[in-house]
C-alpha cells in the first residue's frame, strides 16, 4: 500500500485540495485558548490534590443497564457494506471528476473518516457492522473450507507494526499527496488497499490481521473505547461515563503505543501544516499558496517530525513520572497503559478539526449519493439538495462553532487527565506516588491543550 501511494505521488495529476479544505476556516478568539489552558491547569490540580483513588474508581465503574442486542447479522451487513464500497469505487473510476459531485471522496474523507469516527466515539463499535471485509471474508473462507484461521501465522514480534506503517501511508496520502480526493486516484488507492487487506486476511486469518495490520479496524476499535455505550460478551448494553472503558484496557505493546501517538500527531499536523507559522518556516507565502505539490517535501518531513516529537515528549513524560514516583513498574507497562489517555485528546482534535467540513461536505455527500455516476439519477431524493454552506457562516454560527471546538478540546484534555490518573493509581496504589508520577504527563496535556486551541486561533490557509 505504501509503495502504491508512492507511485501515485509520481504520476502527473491535477492538484485538488483535500475535502476538508473546502470547509470554512473559523479562527477561535485568542482569549479562548488562554482561558482553556488556565481551566485545564485548575482541573488538573484539583484532580491531583483532592480526588481520592476510591472515589474516582467508583465514578468510572457506574453503569446503567439497557437491553440486549443480538449480533447475528454482521455477515449480511458486511456484504452490503462491501457492495456499497464496490459501487463507490466504480463511481470513482467512471463518475464525475469533480470531488464535490463524486460520492467516493465525500464518503471516505467526510462520512467515514470524519463522521464515523465521531459516531464511534458516541455509540461504540459501529464499524464491526460496517466493515467491508468481514462479509466477503466469511463467504470465501466457507467456500474454501479454511475456517477462521489462515494457512500462515503472523510472528508475535510483529505486533501491530504493519498497521502503523499502513496508517502512516494513509495519513501521508490524506495530508501530503497532491490530489487525495481526485476520484480516480482515490478509487485506485482504496481498491488496492481493500484487495491487499482481504488477501492478508485469507492468508493470516481475519482476526489476526484485523488486530495487526488493518489500521481502520484498529483505529475505530480504539475510538470505540471512549463511547458511553458498553456491550458485554452476552450482547447486553449499558451506559457508562465517556472514556470509562479505557480504564479496563490492557497495556498496549510498542506498536500500539506508536499507533495511538500517530493518530494524534497526524491530525495535529493536519492543522499545523495550514498555519501561516508553518508555511513561513519554509518560505511559503500563505497569501500566495502555490498548492500542495510545492510542499510535498516539507509536509512529509513535518508529518514525521510531529510524530517523532510527540512520541519523544510523551515517553519522556512517562519516564520522568516513573522516576519521580520511584516506581518499580516496568517502563513499557506504564507507557502502554498511560497511552490510552491519548484517545480522548485524539477524538477531541478530530471533532474540532473536521467539524466544519462535516457540516458542509456532508451535505455534498448526501446529494452525490443519489447520483453516484452523474447520470441524472435521484436514488434517495437528495440529488437536488441545495447545499447550505452558510451553516458555518455568520456571527451566530461562528460563535456556536467556536464554543463547540474549544469545548471539545478542553473536555478531551480534562478526560485524558482523569483517565491518566486512573491508570496512575493502578500503577501506584499509594496516592502520593501516583500524584508524583502524573506531574510530567499533566504538564504535557496542559501544553497540548494550549497548542490545540492556538491552532484554532491562528490564521490558516483553507
Amino acid at each position: 500500500m505504501a509503495f502504491a501511494i508512492a507511485l501515485l505521488a509520481l504520476l502527473p495529476t491535477p492538484a485538488f485540495a483535500h475535502a476538508s479544505d473546502r470547509g470554512h476556516v473559523l479562527l477561535l478568539p485568542t482569549g479562548y485558548y488562554l482561558i482553556g489552558g488556565a481551566f485545564a491547569v485548575a482541573v488538573s490540580f484539583l484532580v491531583l490534590a483532592l480526588l481520592p483513588a476510591a472515589s474516582l474508581d467508583k465514578f468510572w465503574r457506574r453503569r446503567l443497564p439497557l437491553f440486549t442486542l443480538v449480533d447475528g447479522t454482521s455477515t449480511t451487513t458486511g456484504l452490503l457494506s462491501f457492495a456499497g464500497f464496490a459501487i463507490l469505487v466504480a463511481a470513482g473510476f467512471f463518475g464525475s471528476r469533480d470531488p464535490l459531485s463524486n460520492p467516493l471522496p465525500l464518503v471516505i474523507w467526510t462520512l467515514l473518516w470524519a463522521g464515523l469516527t465521531l459516531l464511534q466515539g458516541i455509540f461504540g463499535d459501529l464499524w464491526s457492522w460496517l466493515n467491508p471485509w468481514h462479509g466477503p471474508w466469511r463467504l470465501v473462507s466457507r467456500l474454501l473450507g479454511t475456517g477462521d484461521g489462515g494457512p500462515w501465522c503472523l510472528p508475535q514480534w510483529l505486533g501491530c507494526w504493519p498497521a502503523v506503517v499502513l496508517f502512516f501511508a494513509f495519513a501521508w496520502f490524506e495530508l501530503i499527496d497532491p490530489a487525495p480526493d481526485d476520484p480516480a486516484r482515490l478509487a485506485y488507492a482504496a481498491g488496492l488497499y481493500w484487495s491487499f487487506s482481504f488477501l492478508a486476511m485469507l492468508a493470516f486469518g481475519y482476526r489476526d490481521w484485523s488486530r495487526s495490520g488493518e489500521f481502520l479496524t484498529i483505529f475505530f476499535s480504539m475510538v470505540a473505547r471512549f463511547a458511553p455505550v458498553e456491550r458485554d460478551d452476552n450482547g447486553r448494553l449499558a451506559l457508562c461515563w465517556p472514556a470509562a472503558k479505557l480504564l479496563a484496557a490492557e497495556p498496549l505493546p510498542p506498536g500500539g503505543i506508536a499507533f495511538l501517538l500517530l493518530a494524534l500527531s497526524s491530525v495535529s499536523f493536519d492543522g499545523l501544516s495550514k498555519t501561516f507559522f508553518w508555511l513561513g518556516l519554509f518560505g511559503v507565502n500563505p497569501l500566495e499558496f502555490p498548492g500542495r505539490t510545492a510542499v510535498i517535501g516539507s509536509g512529509s518531513l513535518g508529518l514525521v517530525l510531529t510524530f517523532g516529537l510527540l512520541a519523544a515528549v510523551f515517553l519522556f513524560a512517562v519516564w520522568l513520572g516513573q522516576r519521580l514516583a520511584a516506581s518499580d513498574q516496568p517502563f513499557g507497562q506504564a507507557a502502554g497503559l498511560l497511552v490510552w489517555s491519548i484517545v480522548p485528546i485524539a477524538l477531541a482534535y478530530h471533532v474540532a478539526h473536521y467539524l466544519t467540513a462535516l457540516l458542509v461536505d456532508g451535505q455534498y455527500a448526501l446529494a452525490s449519493l443519489s447520483d453516484p455516476f452523474g447520470l441524472g439519477w435521484n436514488l434517495f431524493g437528495t440529488a437536488d439538495l441545495q447545499v447550505a454552506a452558510g451553516i458555518v457562516a455568520g456571527a451566530e454560527s461562528a460563535w456556536w462553532l467556536w464554543n463547540i471546538q474549544a469545548a471539545a478540546i478542553i473536555l478531551g484534555h480534562v478526560l485524558a487527565v482523569l483517565v491518566a490518573h486512573g491508570f496512575a493509581w493502578r500503577l501506584h496504589p499509594q496516592p502520593g506516588r501516583a500524584a508524583l508520577s502524573q506531574f510530567p504527563l499533566t504538564l504535557l496535556m496542559i501544553a497540548y491543550t494550549v497548542f490545540g486551541l492556538w491552532l484554532l486561533a491562528t490564521p490558516t490557509v483553507g
